[in-house]
């Protein structure tokens, strides 16, 4: 691999970011690209990659979770082809490469989910037998639950497809509704299309759902010299608190990225401080009819060893409770 030490004076040469090719992954990947010219000085190319998970056509949990978007990017980094990588956090497999390092977690976008739907309409106000359209076992187990609880009937459509193809669903006439992550409708400029931000009391969001991890090849086994210490920069220790809470409850669960367990951390504050976060975690069959739902709080975590702890305490609460029984796909 060339010598990419961000302190060479004589080494001008732009630093390549590999992303997907969804107009959701370049605009996220343009933000990071801007934040690290702003802190090296150097031009950031994005260098575009084509997943499987791109070019399949079958549902997630048929070709192995969403870490399908993952492995390309990440064998463009050990190859030397890119220098970083940027992913959605919730894409990312909870085993991490021992040559890679998650250099970054930015400030997390709002990590709910959003309905999209005909004529505006917030999920309640859905007509009888609605079809509403997901790829995500996760939504559909809270969506089936959360209508059983409001007496309403509906029924979960599994869908794939980018941000226009999903919304095209809805404009279309083919379903009544779609739920998309708020942040990529975010990210994209497109919020305002949004009928309803979901409460996250009753649809909890895919662990680390709304963050974005930058990643590259560790210092120590031949990365660019200094890089993963500059993208460090980009770090925001609450962000990164949360979704390592979140992520060692999935991976304590043995669940895959795909399979139906939502995850929220935040922080509890006492007038201005923060004294606590409160983690909290569902499992459920997809029809609705069975959820494992608990939280549990401890003292803002000082280190990720104590977020990780805070994660497993939840996991074997629930895991007591029955929700390794409803969980179709173990661990990636």
């Amino acid at each position: 691999m060339n010598d990419t030490s961000l302190t060479a004076a004589a080494d001008t040469r732009p630093l390549r970011l590999g992303t997907r090719r969804s107009k959701l992954a370049m605009a996220q990947s343009a933000q990071v690209a801007e934040a690290v010219r702003t802190l090296t000085g150097r031009a950031v190319e994005l260098v575009e990659i084509t997943t499987f998970g791109d070019t399949s056509r079958e549902h997630l949990a048929q070709i192995g979770g969403t870490g399908v978007f993952v492995s390309a990017l990440r064998d463009a980094l050990l190859a030397g082809d890119i220098d970083f990588a940027v992913h959605s956090l919730k894409d990312l497999p909870t085993a991490e490469p021992a040559e890679l390092v998650l250099a970054a977690i930015p400030a997390r976008e709002d990590p709910r989910d959003v309905l999209v739907s005909r004529d505006g309409l917030d999920f309640a106000s859905l007509p009888p037998g609605a079809r509403v359209g997901t790829g995500s076992p996760r939504r559909m187990a809270q969506l089936n639950a959360w209508a059983r609880e409001l007496g309403r009937d509906i029924e979960t459509v599994p869908i794939r497809g980018n941000i226009d193809t999903r919304v095209g669903y809805v404009t279309g006439g083919e379903l009544d509704a779609v739920v998309l992550a708020a942040a990529g409708l975010t990210r994209i400029g497109r919020i305002g299309e949004a009928s309803q931000f979901l409460p996250a009391d009753a649809i909890l969001p895919a662990p680390g759902q709304g963050a974005l991890a930058v990643e590259c090849v560790a210092d120590q086994v031949g990365g660019a010299p200094g890089l993963a210490s500059v993208l460090a920069e980009l770090d925001d220790p609450f962000t990164r608190a949360a979704v390592t809470a979140e992520r060692s409850l999935l991976a304590a669960l043995e669940a895959g990225c795909s399979a139906p367990v939502g995850a929220l951390a935040d922080l509890q504050a006492d007038g201005q401080a923060v004294t606590e976060m409160r983690l909290r975690g569902v499992v459920g069959s997809t029809d609705g009819s069975t959820l494992v739902q608990l939280s549990t709080t401890g003292p803002v975590p000082a280190s990720s060893d104590a977020a990780s702890a805070l994660g497993r305490e939840l996991a074997a609460e629930m895991l007591a409770k029955g929700a390794a029984g409803l969980m179709g796909e173990r661990a990636l």
